[in-house]
């Protein structure tokens, strides 16, 4: 029988902490230490690979690099693709030429435009794809008209959103290139499911700036994402899991699971227990003082500790008022769900979260295949009072000033027909056009940049890869994402995407 040697027990003991700190949470807990500088991974300087880029790159200090706009994000997303020529882009064409194929309009066929092939890219051979090219022309399911003193024109879908359309600045240029929905992962990491894949938006956020607020995480996630397939749309890859959005539910009992003190064990046994694992660490410390896991177990215990309390009462929403919650829809069957997750979001950035990701559908259900009408007019009554709510209650409370809200979804929808399986009332996944629309610090009031073409297939000009969205985002947050950089890594032009200057205030 061997007898273990002074550093094998170390490593054992170190082992044993590792388990109990690391496990009252899971990775939950690593999100909120970057702030302090302990748990990333050392700084070294990264070597410039060309003439266009600084010498060296260090990583982020936690303060930003110019004057920011924003001090929080709230990035909604909705998940399965809505149709923008049904929502935010109409386009009167469709209704003229419904029936025709694109060959028989007075327009460019959009199929033979060099555009197409440019930026669309199928998983499936070409050969046999027939996503994205359904020839024949498909009406619009719902009105329009013009809207506010902007006169943007929205869809009868959305009336209560109308009514903020002069604070909303709409991008209806957007473009990306999976046809599928691993979009999902794409919008919100920049990268196609073939490539390597990058660290998301928020966990970039969550990377670059440092906290305000020492008691929650700074990259909150609302609703999602749920499945493991889509576990990209918040996760942090290289960046470490301390970056990751950390998914919290609605409900101040258990809003996160196994974060909270174990009902036979008192207040005070808990702060004992902590303080003597804070002991043992301590005491390991000293003889490892360069461990940067080690250090950040330590704030992990701390943290944890102070999260049993402020991360409850951060979405505890019986604390709002009845108007409140009016406001939001929280009194309604088919608004609950959106309304209590953007409510939440606001009580959070309220708190000082950087970024609040929010899912306020489930996975996929804005794929509308078949019955668009059905299912979006069942689903815009779902967020439409929700989202109009938030814009009302950040304005009112003076945040819509400070806080950038992002509204998105992965792709848009086709406008010709979808003929699979027979079908007659739906309409397929458009990646090669959409539109997105921001609102709140930074960016101009009643504005609608860029267009796609007459029948809204095509974003024209440049139009705006997934990426640009992202360098706005964080622009507007103070950062540049080009001095993101991580050490060691060395990302595509793509991925830094471009601010979209003409949107800003």
């Amino acid at each position: 029988m061997s007898i273990p040697t002074r550093n094998s027990a170390c490593c054992h003991r170190r082992a044993l902490l590792s388990d109990l700190g690391m496990g009252f949470t899971g990775l939950t807990l690593g999100a909120m230490l970057a702030e302090d500088g302990i748990s990333a991974a050392p700084v070294r300087p990264r070597v410039s690979e060309s003439a266009d880029e600084p010498a060296a790159v260090a990583g982020p200090d936690g303060q930003s690099h110019h004057p920011a706009r924003a001090d929080s994000v709230i990035w909604i997303f909705l998940s399965g693709g809505y149709s923008h020529v049904e929502t935010f882009d109409p386009k009167p064409a469709l209704n003229k030429y419904a029936g025709l194929t694109f060959a028989k309009t007075p327009f460019e066929n959009p199929v033979n435009s060099p555009l197409h092939k440019k930026r669309f890219r199928s998983v499936a051979a070409e050969e046999i794809n027939v996503r994205d090219v359904y020839p024949i022309i498909y009406p619009m399911q719902v009105g329009w008209k013009p809207r506010g003193d902007s006169g943007i024109e929205m869809t009868d879908w959305w009336p209560q959103l109308a009514g903020e359309v002069d604070e909303l600045c709409f991008v209806r240029n957007m473009w990306t290139t999976d046809n599928d929905h691993a979009a999902e992962n794409q919008i919100h990491t920049g990268r196609h499911r073939l490539d390597e894949q990058q660290p998301s938006i928020g966990a970039w956020a969550h990377y670059g700036l440092g906290t305000l607020n020492q008691n929650l995480p700074k990259f909150v996630v609302l609703g999602g994402p749920t499945r493991s397939d889509t576990r990209l749309s918040i996760d942090s890859l290289y960046l470490g899991p301390q970056h990751a959005g950390v998914p919290l539910a609605i409900d101040p009992a258990n809003p996160l699971p196994f974060g909270q003190r174990q009902a036979s064990q008192s207040l005070e046994q808990q702060r004992r227990e902590y303080e003597l694992i804070g002991r043992l660490n301590q005491l390991s410390a000293v003889e490892y003082p360069s461990d940067q896991k080690l250090l950040a177990r330590i704030r992990a215990w701390e943290l944890a500790f102070r999260m049993q309390t402020a991360v409850p009462a951060a979405i505890d929403l019986a604390q709002e008022t009845q108007q409140t919650r009016q406001l939001y829809g929280l009194d309604q069957d088919n608004t609950k769900v959106a309304g209590e997750r953007l409510l939440a979001a606001r009580r959070l950035i309220e708190r000082g979260v950087r970024f609040v990701q929010v899912f306020p559908s489930a996975y996929g259900v804005w794929d509308s295949h078949q019955k668009l009408k059905d299912n979006h007019t069942r689903l815009c009554g779902t967020v439409d009072l929700p989202v109009a709510g938030l814009i009302r209650d950040l304005r009112q409370r003076g945040l819509l000033e400070r806080t950038l809200v992002v509204f998105c979804t992965e792709f848009g929808r086709t406008p010709g027909l979808e003929q699979r399986s027979g079908g007659v009332d739906g309409r397929d996944h458009h990646p090669n056009g959409f539109t997105i629309w921001m609102a709140g610090a930074g960016v101009k009031k009643g504005f609608v940049h860029g267009a796609t073409d007459e029948l809204g297939y095509h974003a024209l000009g440049d139009g705006h890869y997934v990426t640009d969205l992202h360098a706005t985002t964080l622009h507007l947050l103070g950062l540049d994402n080009r001095r993101l950089h991580f050490p060691g890594r060395k990302r595509l032009e793509i991925d830094d995407g471009n601010v979209i200057h003409e949107i800003l205030a």
